[in-house]
């Protein structure tokens, strides 16, 4: 390991004075982007909306600390919110001292996860989840984020409880929607909505809560029932973690491991999408420890986990930004409005910023993948629906479980009906393919060469064991010599080298010899050694090429004796 990449300040080496424009810039704009955004997801995680703000100094502070992306901001984040927010608020109150008590140290805890999978070179984890089930988790997160909001949106009174029944509540009361919090909220959200179409680098959430506050002040909306923040206490919280008892702790470990896999998809997905011009290497693991230490710092200041940010990220980048000086900007800015500027936002309208959430609740819903899984693979599909159908019925966090457990069926799916197939020599060529209509090929008298087109593992071996034997038994008149083509078998477990042996036995009890041709991978042929299969078939039985096995050991040239 190089210790050296390890130092902090990573994301800021090579930076000179000629960034500097770039940088404040970037930061600045990221401070007007992440204003809103923050007080915003806040409000939807149960928490004050200054709340936002401390998460987003933590997150953007150590990160440029400790991480390695020179772009990535972290910040409270939509995405999670929800998450942790569905699985406390089945242990706590939302808002009550318990329910923050627990936040923190569920903060504590997927910071420590995710940082310790960072050191740990635990990269891998990030590519869990796939495209389909990360988009029907999306898909379930903002319709959570949606019902959550639309009380807030309408001007009706907050509501609880599963999502199904919050849906039937809204519906309803929705005779008693206030129209001037109706107003506030949709012209926000249609100002959002319409400058990202424009450019994202425009601060629309905050010039839309700037406009909506103003509306409330001049119209005295606020005599019209439309519920306004109240003032926010100024300065920052003094660093502290409330008691929580073993019973909670324990009770949070598998909703840490949940958010600490989603925050490491989203992490990885975002340090590889945006990377310097100067061609440096995403550094996923590094960028793991920024983002942990970034929660567990959050934690200690009575916050709650934190996330990077794609959205963000991208203004970072369009803006000209060029290291994590435009985070530590943007955390200034928010640090100068959080310790002096509570009573400013005493009048912001709870409808202003539940339009800003309806706009990301709408950004994060993938629709173009939708209409390509859709065209290209039904099948998968099917993933997409019932991901967020179980983020939508089921507890958050249940059906997050189910979308990680249907990501890795859906990864060795292809694997378990992996069957053995027959080759054909190529006419003229030494190349042995899979016949088609096309190109049926050719067979060579007393040869079989069967290829098997997946990684050998528990989860096939039986059906290797069993195909394997049947394309044995169905020409063992004439069977003389077996040669396995395994270019595309990279791995072989326990479970599958038993099984290769069973097959190697029952094509000597056959009376053919058994061959190996073509394993090009290191760790198989390790696994080969380790299994004593090597031994077993002989390592002079085991070549570079099938024509090489078959010119050696084929009927009509000197054979071994089987044993």
């Amino acid at each position: 390991m190089n210790w050296i990449s390890w130092l902090p300040l990573r994301a800021l080496s090579g930076w000179t004075a000629k960034d500097l424009n770039g940088d404040l810039a970037a930061g600045v704009t990221l401070a007007a982007i992440a204003i809103p955004e923050q007080m915003a997801t806040a409000r939807l995680g149960g928490f004050q909306p200054g709340i936002g703000f401390f998460a987003f100094i933590a997150g953007s502070v150590t990160f440029a600390l400790f991480g390695a992306n020179r772009h990535l901001s972290v910040g409270a984040d939509s995405t999670i919110t929800p998450l942790f927010a569905g699985g406390l608020a089945l242990i706590a109150a939302s808002g009550s001292p318990h329910y923050l008590a627990l936040a923190a140290m569920l903060a504590l805890m997927v910071g420590l996860l995710v940082a310790l999978s960072g050191i740990f070179r635990l990269g891998w984890i990030a590519d869990l989840l796939s495209v389909p089930v990360t988009t029907g988790f999306l898909a379930g997160i903002s319709v959570h984020i949606i019902v959550s909001q639309l009380p807030g949106f309408l001007g009706l009174p907050p509501e609880t409880g599963e999502t199904l029944r919050r849906i039937g509540e809204i519906a309803a009361n929705l005779h008693l929607t206030n129209p001037w919090s109706l107003a506030l909220g949709l012209g926000v959200f249609i100002l959002v909505f319409t400058s990202e179409r424009i450019s994202a680098r425009i601060p629309a959430a905050l010039i839309g809560m700037v406009l909506a506050t103003l509306a409330v002040i001049v119209f005295d909306l606020k005599d019209q029932g439309v519920e306004v923040l109240g003032a926010l206490p100024n300065g920052l919280p003094v660093p502290r973690m409330s008691t929580v008892d073993f019973q909670d702790a324990r009770a949070l470990v598998p909703l840490a491991l949940l958010i600490a896999i989603v925050v490491m998809v989203q992490t990885a997905a975002t340090s590889r999408s945006f990377v310097p011009q100067d061609g440096e290497a995403p550094d996923v693991n590094h960028d793991f420890v920024g983002v942990g230490a970034g929660s567990i710092v959050a934690a200690l200041f009575g916050a709650f986990a934190v996330n990077s940010s794609p959205p963000r990220t991208a203004i970072v980048a369009q803006t000209g930004g060029r290291s994590q000086l435009s985070g530590l900007i943007a955390a200034v800015i928010v640090l100068a409005l959080s310790t002096f500027g509570g009573s400013l936002l005493a009048n912001v309208p709870q409808a202003a910023l539940a339009g800003v959430l309806m706009f990301v609740a709408q950004h994060i819903l993938r629709w173009q993948v939708f209409a390509k899984v859709y065209r290209q693979a039904p099948f998968e599909f099917a993933l997409i629906l019932i991901t967020m159908v179980a983020i939508i019925v089921l507890p958050i966090e249940t059906g997050v479980a189910i979308g990680i457990g249907l990501s890795l069926l859906h990864g060795i799916w292809g694997s378990t009906r992996t069957q053995p197939i027959e080759l054909a020599q190529v006419s003229g060529t030494s190349v042995w393919w899979p016949p088609s209509g096309s190109s049926a090929g050719e067979q060579r008298p007393g040869v079989l060469v069967a290829a098997f087109q997946a990684p050998l593992s528990f989860v096939n071996a039986d059906r290797f064991k069993r195909g394997l034997r049947d394309l044995i038994d169905a020409r063992s008149e004439d069977v003389k010599l077996v040669v396995l083509e395994a270019s595309n078998i990279v791995e072989i477990d326990y479970t599958a080298a038993q099984a290769l042996i069973d097959a190697i036995g029952h094509c000597r009890n056959k009376g053919a010899v058994f061959a190996i041709a073509r394993m090009e991978s290191l760790r198989a042929q390790a696994a080969l050694k380790r299994f004593g299969i090597a031994d077993l078939v002989g390592t002079h039985r085991i070549f570079h090429s099938v024509d090489a096995a078959i010119k050696a050991l084929g009927p009509g040239q000197q054979q071994d004796e089987v044993q």
